[in-house]
């Protein structure tokens, strides 16, 4: 653990155990190799730092990991399907603690969340808008008049 100031989003100790056995085994004595300057639980507070607080990756504060290492990490869990096994593991957990089955059993979609343009566009890679047919001939009119 580092002796910087904690963040609202950096991990309760309870919190961490949950993840950290879903997290890479630290490497064995002898392996070859450039050892691991930062420890994953400041990788993971990054991360959630930046989830919570929504800024870039070059605004991460100085006292976390460099951007490039976080983001690295970030990006290398996301494509191995690291981050959907933790996802997995604490829904299921949250769901357990509520009483309920790990796994859902119902998923409802909302018509309003999938809602496209209202009079549907073409899609051609020539023209990538929502406008109709009648609108653009009526611009089309105007400009030739």
């Amino acid at each position: 653990m580092t002796t910087r100031k904690p963040y609202p989003s950096d991990l309760t100790d309870d919190q961490w155990r949950y993840i950290e056995a879903l997290l890479p085994t630290p490497r064995p004595q002898g392996m070859v190799g450039r050892p691991r300057e930062h420890g994953f639980r400041e990788i993971v507070n990054a991360i959630l730092y930046l989830l919570r607080t929504g800024c870039q990756w070059r605004h991460l504060p100085h006292d976390f990991p460099a951007y490039t290492t976080v983001s690295d990490y970030f990006h290398s869990w996301r494509k191995d399907g690291r981050l959907d096994r933790i996802h997995d593991v604490l829904r299921a957990e949250v769901r357990k603690q509520a009483g309920k089955e790990t796994e859902p059993s119902v998923i409802l979609i909302d018509s309003q969340s999938v809602k496209t343009t209202e009079k549907g566009g073409r899609k051609t890679l020539r023209k990538l808008s929502a406008s109709t047919w009648a609108r653009r001939l009526k611009d089309a009119n105007a400009i030739s008049a």
